[in-house]
């Protein structure tokens, strides 16, 4: 299925490109000149998520940021498991078709396994890591074990399906600012039934179910990008990735790093410190 949505120019000034996958047509936005920056978003969200960091260096940097197949204004199409690996596996056909070299990979919340995965298959063409409350190693957090089997339970499985419990529920509760209400309904409006919300419902179950691959990044992130410059910009009172748990593993992986604390943001830290975000990324990476 097709999502029929046309964004707020005032809110989302960007011209909307296609990619025709292997899988489905993909959404993808891909602003400014200089060296590029791929965006990845995490679950309930879309490129949407990173409008107001993509304004802030456009001027610099080529931002690209594409909607996964699932999410967004990308195609819900039939047959397409949304698995993490499958979700890599397309964003790997889109970076290889746009030819991106010596880019920087941005990415939160599933973005960073999703990201993550990308990069160590072309870690020669890949400039620097940027990665704020996410992971990329199999989790051993009780609390996150919890979320995923409370999650793909069947009376939460309804909710998120049925009634859009991500981004009705769980968007204002993992932001530190409210957010208004057309921004607000840029997230609902993608994700308008049932069958657009696949992608979303399948998410929290890849915490366990992507184990294998999650199990391969921790070793390859490392050998393969823990070379690399890395910037990790972390939302201080996220519940989901704590600092403490969180950051000595991002560390252990990336010794030339930097760390930029959000101390009031949350999860979502594009909507809680988009300013912040970009002028860590233009300090580190300009």
């Amino acid at each position: 299925m097709t999502i029929d949505f046309i964004p707020d120019p005032s809110l989302y000034p960007f011209e909307s490109r296609w990619f025709d996958s292997s899988r489905g047509r993909v959404h993808y936005i891909d602003e400014g000149d200089g060296p590029p920056i791929l965006f990845c978003h995490g679950n309930p969200t879309w490129s949407f998520l990173y409008r107001d960091i993509i304004v802030a260096l456009r001027d610099r940097f080529r931002c690209i940021a594409p909607d996964y197949l699932g999410f967004g204004l990308s195609e819900r199409p039939a047959g397409f498991g949304y698995k993490i690996d499958e979700h890599a596996r397309i964003v790997g056909e889109f970076v290889d078709h746009l030819g991106l070299d010596g880019f920087v990979t941005m990415g939160q919340d599933w973005g960073g396994p999703v990201g993550m995965a990308v990069a160590v298959e072309r870690a020669d063409r890949v400039r620097g890591v940027v990665l704020g409350n996410t992971w990329f190693w199999p989790t051993d957090v009780l609390t996150t074990k919890i979320f995923s089997r409370v999650m793909s339970s069947p009376p939460m499985q309804y909710a998120i399906l049925k009634r859009n419990f991500f981004v009705e529920q769980l968007i204002p509760a993992g932001t530190a600012r409210r957010l208004s209400p057309a921004v607000l309904e840029h997230y609902r409006a993608v994700q308008p039934n049932a069958e657009a919300r696949k992608g979303v419902a399948e998410m929290p179950k890849q915490i366990l179910a992507a184990r294998p691959l999650l199990e391969r990044l921790s070793r390859e992130v490392p050998a393969k990008l823990g070379s690399k410059p890395a910037l990790f910009v972390w939302g201080m009172k996220d519940f989901a990735f704590r600092p403490g748990p969180s950051l000595p593993h991002m560390r252990a992986a990336f010794p030339d790093h930097v760390l930029v604390e959000l101390p009031s943001a949350k999860h979502f830290i594009q909507e809680d410190a988009p300013d912040e975000i970009a002028a860590a990324i233009l300090d580190r990476f300009s």
